[in-house]
């Protein structure tokens, strides 16, 4: 009997430690029933994961959501499948490729002719540690989409935000952003062997650095913007990296939910849409200042 206590012992402290794992990167439920009656919303990559569920929580709450995503069809898909569960009907889906300046600025011209107001956007979409690829304006494709595709989004939606206001920008980065480094002399990985984590970080730096200085160049006009780590799930983001599909990520990462009592893993989206205003805290910044 003594011989099997140690192996027990041994899986019973691995099963544990897993659990609190997944406890710990699902963090906790946004307890706010706030509703959005009245408010447009745009939600880049609302087709699936995290993005998805926010548009769903946020059409739940009321809002005339617009999900804008690369793939048609899915988001067409998603926004049925949004409509029928909130029975609001006023989710749509509309063509977004972050990856195309061309296509960037055709959903941005729409936008502003047909949407009387814009009062939240989310820069949800993102690609994980692809291969070396380019965006087709040939910027290497991380930095294109996380980073320039919606820098170019958001500048060209300000004024339509700022008639909107109160109004609020939220751009979904990572904590990856601290091991980042932008290098101006090689964005495009050109003069350096291309390293998928490196990139992936270096995007994720300039998100935070892109929405520290627009927070800053927007204080006074009722636009605010904020930054978030979304936590950890099991979303189709990792599809290049192996991790939503493994047996030990389907263990220990919840994948994004929502329901009809409260908001569930990686919602934190809803919060910051919600009008919450956030002290920045230098402190917490000051790695991000040094960049």
């Amino acid at each position: 009997m003594n011989r099997y206590i140690l192996p027990l012992s041994v899986l019973g402290t691995a099963v544990g430690g897993a659990v609190l794992l997944k406890d710990f990167v699902a963090g906790g439920a946004c307890p706010s029933k706030t509703t959005i009656p009245g408010k447009t919303v745009i939600v880049t990559g609302a087709n699936t994961g995290i993005g998805k569920q926010t548009a769903l929580e946020l059409a739940r709450r009321g809002g005339a959501i617009i999900l804008a995503c690369r793939d048609l069809e899915k988001c067409e898909a998603a926004a049925k499948e949004i409509r029928g569960e909130t029975l609001n009907h006023h989710v749509n889906a509309r063509h977004l490729d972050l990856a195309s300046l061309k296509s960037i600025r055709e959903f941005a011209a729409k936008i502003i002719e047909e949407e009387e107001r814009v009062h939240i956007l989310i820069n949800n979409a993102a690609v994980m540690r692809c291969p070396h690829w380019t965006t087709e304006d040939g910027f290497e494709m991380q930095l294109g989409v996380n980073y320039l595709g919606h820098f170019l989004l958001t500048n060209l939606l300000l004024d339509k935000l700022k008639a909107s206001a109160p109004s609020r920008i939220i751009n979904l980065s990572s904590l990856a952003h601290v091991a980042g480094h932008i290098d101006f002399e090689d964005l495009n990985w050109e003069k350096r062997k291309y390293d998928t984590k490196a990139a992936y970080c270096q995007s994720k730096l300039a998100v935070v650095l892109f929405t520290k200085e627009l927070s800053r160049r927007l204080q006074g006009t009722g636009v605010t913007v904020n930054a978030l780590h979304p936590g950890v799930a099991r979303t189709e983001l990792g599809r290049h990296t192996g991790m939503h599909s493994s047996t030990f990520s389907s263990f220990t990462l919840e994948t994004p939910r929502s329901t009809n009592g409260d908001s569930h893993i990686n919602l934190i989206p809803v919060y910051f849409s919600e009008g919450f205003e956030v002290i920045h805290k230098p402190s917490y910044d000051l790695q991000t200042d040094e960049r």
